[in-house]
């Protein structure tokens, strides 16, 4: 779906998934809306959401129904995701 946005799933229980998700430099995520709720932990790298720079160690926490319309690394990144297990992914899958 998004060029440069890889996924890898690495858990899931009670309809709730975790992977690891690796931004490519420049990789850009396109406009959505969060369904459920969804926490983010920093790995590595620098991801901007809402014009908000996160580093290593930084989490992040969007609520069901929040917009994230502008989410990208210029020099790329790691980041682990929770959220609400999800028939199609929105991202190729690592291999």
């Amino acid at each position: 779906m998004a060029s440069g946005v890889f996924v890898k799933d690495i858990a899931v229980t009670d309809g709730w998934e975790m992977q690891i998700v690796r931004f490519e430099p420049g990789a850009r995520f396109p406009v959505h809306t969060h369904e459920s709720p969804e926490f983010l932990f920093i790995l590595e790298g620098e991801l901007v959401q809402a014009g908000r720079r996160m580093g290593p160690g930084w989490a992040s926490v969007a609520g069901a129904g929040t917009i994230d319309e502008d989410v990208y690394s210029e020099a790329g990144c790691v980041f682990v995701l929770v959220d609400r297990a999800q028939g199609a992914k929105r991202a190729e899958v690592l291999q």
